[in-house]
């Protein structure tokens, strides 16, 4: 009853976007085929809807507007100036909502569709890449948008829609959220190559307690590791620079400003050496993220697939 109350009224200036939407949205189509076939008859059977049904909604829309549309003559039509006016934006509004329906259906196309995939920076070097490569084997016109990013950045633009799924650390443990453990990596002990550790190729966590710490800004998943693994060895760290990207830290390793607890990097940094932490047990676990409840489309559903299918063997 609310709607009908809603529609009897005109539309003023002062009338609320969503209002104004409500109101003429489902009749756009009906107007832009009585305009173009100027006859209520002929636009009611090429629309395959009654003919009563499509003079009711033009009425409606013409006294939701305030404004003649057509011309009677007898049972033809014509448009008034405010009629073309409005069959203009009408024309517009309708082809942009054509061309997005087309991009919808071409992103879910079972063959050539897209997958919205998200990954931590650290992967972006061999993983990822490795990883699209075997996938495309079997889904060759299978298309991409790659966002790389810090763990919970992507968790919330999961949330947001934006994202298909998302490869992160730690795996997430939320209601809202699915989260499957793919593999786990082994972090090092990255120290100046001039260090008094450096000669060494295993250390225990606890001999660089007092050592000052470059990490990952809070909110990073390798910045709660790292706090958790210092902790776990009965310290906690002195942090001296916070940043976002792992291989900014190891610059900042090398130039001697600290030492860093990070995954191993793809192509080895001169003025570092890397070690092996033999207690505690210092690892971060990579997994796969999607929200919960949403209907997957072919393409997303076969990379999730491949991926659930690489558990052990993720990474390079």
């Amino acid at each position: 009853m609310a709607h009908q109350r809603s529609s009897q009224r005109r539309l003023s200036r002062d009338s609320d976007t969503e209002d104004i939407v409500a109101l003429l949205a489902p009749r756009l189509a009906h107007f832009a085929g009585v305009a173009r076939t100027e006859h209520v008859t002929r636009a009611a059977r090429e629309m395959n809807v009654p003919q009563s049904t499509l003079s009711r909604a033009l009425a409606r829309l013409e006294q939701d507007l305030g404004v003649d549309l057509f011309a009677r003559h007898g049972r033809t039509l014509s448009l008034t100036p405010a009629g073309h006016t409005f069959l203009a934006s009408v024309e517009r509004a309708l082809a942009e909502i054509e061309r997005a329906a087309d991009a919808v259906r071409a992103d879910a196309d079972r063959t050539t569709g897209k997958v919205a995939f998200g990954f931590l920076h650290t992967l972006g070097v061999e993983t990822v890449p490795g990883l699209i490569h075997a996938f495309r084997a079997d889904h060759p016109r299978v298309r991409f948008s790659l966002v790389q990013n810090y763990g919970e950045a992507m968790l919330e633009r999961l949330r947001a829609g934006e994202l298909d799924l998302c490869l992160t650390s730690p795996v997430p443990d939320a209601p809202d959220l699915v989260g499957r453990r793919l593999d786990e990596q082994r972090l090092r002990l990255v120290v100046p190559a001039d260090h008094r550790l450096a000669a060494r190729r295993r250390v225990r966590l606890a001999e660089a307690a007092d050592e000052p710490f470059v990490t990952l800004e809070p909110g990073y998943g390798l910045r709660r590791i790292t706090d958790a693994v210092c902790e776990e060895a009965g310290f906690r760290p002195r942090v001296a620079f916070e940043g976002e990207e792992a291989e900014t830290l190891r610059g900042l390793v090398a130039a001697g400003l600290g030492v860093a607890l990070l995954p191993p990097p793809a192509v080895p940094r001169p003025g570092v050496a890397e070690l092996t932490v033999t207690a505690p047990r210092a690892v971060r676990e990579i997994g796969v993220a999607w929200l919960a409840g949403r209907t997957d489309t072919p393409p997303v559903a076969a990379f999730k697939e491949f991926l659930l299918s690489r558990r052990g063997r993720l990474l390079p």
